[in-house]
């Protein structure tokens, strides 16, 4: 019961790294119907943004932590929301009006073009950070085994939770929601009616960056160790949770976030590590099976 309280913990720390990433991926297909494949490498630029920011501060002499933490977020979140601008601006925009799938091969474009940038620029050698956020609680305790939640677990998670209920009440309550809303029900009849839907597009890809960038951070410090290619296996992971939950739903992002945090962490604990990517994808194939729209999403319905 001990071993399993502690991967329960481990598993949804990790899922809400994946479910802030898996938002961004919902949020695009949600309003203009594509899959945004660059996302995981915003997420990526944004950990290497972090690891620049932390030794900076370091270098410099500042060591309080939460106001470092909270510098390096701001920080971060300001950079890669103008790489998320700019991935819509030059890889979407120039080809809304073209085939579906002009959009997707230019996404894959950009998606190899972060990588490459970032491996010329960082090298291909994983950048360690040292450690920031230490510490932690004892849960439980008996002669074999110690549950313990650390610091950095607890931070994680209470983010995680406060921008998903910042962004549940940015899509409900305010006038860019409503333009969100109004885009992924009509493209077309949102502009008529008096939607600036190139703007509300542009925004949606500057927030969803901003989120992969948070998620990068929490990464980094988690692991304490990235490099490159971070952002194809997180993206990839992300975009199954996204599918998993239901490709379109908010709630649904986060969700498929949490269950393939989970079923990794627990695969990895009492079978073969090697295969928790296995057994990832083979739930996503079996819900897929008999609930082709993921756990909440819902059918597309067809305008006429």
């Amino acid at each position: 019961m001990e071993y399993f309280l502690q991967q329960l913990i481990n598993g949804v720390t990790l899922g809400s790294i994946y479910g802030l990433i898996a938002i961004g991926y919902t949020m695009v297909y949600g309003i203009i119907g594509m899959i945004n494949f660059a996302h995981g490498d915003v997420f990526m630029v944004g950990a290497f943004i972090a690891l620049i920011m932390f030794l900076a501060l370091f270098a410099v002499g500042l060591t309080a932590v939460p106001l470092a933490l909270l510098l390096v977020l701001l920080v971060a979140m300001m950079f890669t929301a103008l790489y998320g601008w700019t991935v819509e601006r030059f890889a979407y925009r120039p080809l809304r009006g073209s085939f579906r799938l002009a959009p997707l091969i230019s996404a894959i474009g950009m998606s190899i073009l972060l990588q490459n940038y970032i491996q010329i620029v960082q090298g291909a050698r994983v950048k360690p950070l040292p450690p920031v956020v230490t510490g932690g609680y004892r849960l439980w305790e008996n002669d074999s085994f110690v549950v313990q939640i650390s610091n950095i677990q607890i931070i994680i998670v209470m983010i995680t939770v406060a921008l998903m209920l910042a962004f549940s009440w940015l899509v409900g309550q305010t006038r860019l929601g409503r333009d969100m809303r109004a885009c992924e029900q009509d493209l077309k009849m949102a502009s008529l009616v008096g939607v600036d839907t190139g703007r509300t597009i542009s925004l949606t890809f500057v927030i969803g960056a901003a989120l992969a960038s948070v998620a990068g951070v929490m990464f980094l410090l988690y692991y304490g160790v990235i490099d490159f290619f971070i952002g194809f296996i997180a993206g990839v992971k992300a975009f199954t949770a996204a599918v998993l939950g239901g490709i379109g739903s908010l709630p649904g992002a986060m969700l498929g976030g949490l269950l393939i945090g989970l079923i990794e962490t627990f695969w990895s604990a009492y079978f073969s590590s090697e295969y928790k990517d296995v057994a990832a994808f083979s739930v996503l194939i079996l819900v897929l099976i008999f609930m082709p729209t993921g756990i909440l999403g819902r059918p597309e319905v067809e305008k006429v």
